[in-house]
């Protein structure tokens, strides 16, 4: 399987099909380069090199211990770049992922890149504090660890039933072949690799990234978002932006670039293309 070494010995599987202008896919927690495929084979139809890679202790990339925070994902990402020789590209992060891209820009600058994309993405910070009244308590977050720890398996079955695709809404048109694509991902990486990234995409403050962003970032987020609120990620993000533009989707999902992606897809095309 295709993949980079990164200077701590960690291996960083990655996709890259393709010609054309580059779209980078960063994915959410704790799921893997596969939770894009509804996005990289439209791109790829559409005459795109699309590119996505597996986070570090996620997917197929080396379960690490160490690491396993934002300054080093957007470091993995930067060698991701530079040995692919990434020109010109489109950074796409969902959710966790979201704050890889914001990080990434933020600690290595723009020169590799064209326009960015963040959708249902964590920053500003999903944390409560004094400085971040509207966040969700830490509590939250601690209860996310102890389920993780208690019973994995169990816990990644519950996500993906529920919130994260809103399929515990009255009415909701439930598969269960992306609950279960769900759960295999999320157990394909490494429970200590995982346990570690709860603490980055919650208690990570993106709010300097967002300001030093010099290229046109779109921030797509569902109004239905149970996991990352809209309320206080995306219309704070947009605010902090140099050239933001915001795009709310109505009774939208965390997961609405699997539930939705023709809708997701096209808004993304035309953004890319504008």
């Amino acid at each position: 399987m295709p993949s980079i070494t990164t200077q701590d010995g960690t291996d960083i599987f990655y996709k890259d099909w393709g010609t054309g202008q580059p779209i980078v896919f960063h994915h959410g927690w704790p799921l893997s380069a596969d939770d894009w495929d509804a996005q990289m084979q439209f791109f790829l139809g559409e005459g795109f090199r699309v590119i996505a890679h597996d986070r570090r202790g996620h997917g197929r990339s080396t379960q690490t211990a160490t690491g396993n925070e934002m300054d080093t994902y957007a470091d993995d990402v930067l060698a991701l770049a530079e040995a692919l020789d990434l020109k010109d590209a489109v950074h796409i992060g969902h959710s966790t992922g979201g704050g890889e891209v914001a990080r990434y820009l933020g600690r290595h600058g723009t020169s590799r890149v064209a326009k960015a994309v963040l959708i249902g993405a964590v920053p500003p910070i999903m944390v409560q504090s004094d400085k971040n009244p509207g966040g969700l308590p830490i509590a939250a977050f601690d209860g996310f660890r102890a389920q993780l720890a208690a019973n994995r398996a169990q816990f990644y079955q519950d996500i993906p039933a529920g919130p994260f695709y809103g399929f515990n809404r009255p009415g909701a048109t439930v598969s269960e072949g992306v609950k279960q694509n769900w759960w295999r991902q999320g157990m394909m990486g490494g429970i200590a690799a995982h346990y570690d990234c709860i603490k980055a995409f919650s208690e990570t403050d993106f709010t300097a990234d967002l300001e030093k962003i010099d290229v046109p970032v779109l921030v797509m987020h569902g109004d239905d978002d149970q996991i990352v609120p809209i309320a206080d990620s995306a219309m704070l993000s947009v605010k902090l932006l140099k050239h933001g533009t915001l795009k709310v989707y109505e009774g939208l999902p965390h997961g609405m670039c699997t539930t939705h992606p023709e809708l997701i897809n096209a808004d993304l095309l035309a953004f890319i293309r504008g």
